[in-house]
């Protein structure tokens, strides 16, 4: 079963594809029959996903603090 940091990187991956394939043939904002399909929005959506990935991401990793002490 995988761990949160792996379901967080997978849910990262799944983001930076589909924001590849929107930004390979990017699209412009439209209205078909009162249905509105905003490129613009869902790009920045994608892009707002990265970056919460991104810090819960940063948040989760381990890390390692070195210090000096002096007497």
């Amino acid at each position: 079963m995988p761990d949160d940091l792996d379901a967080l990187r997978n849910v990262r991956a799944q983001a930076l594809q589909l924001l590849t394939d929107v930004t390979a043939q990017p699209k412009p904002t439209y209205t078909v029959d009162g249905q509105s399909v905003a490129w613009e929005a869902y790009l920045a959506q994608l892009r707002a996903t990265l970056d919460w990935c991104d810090a819960k991401l940063a948040a989760g990793e381990i890390f390692e603090i070195s210090t000096r002490a002096r007497t």
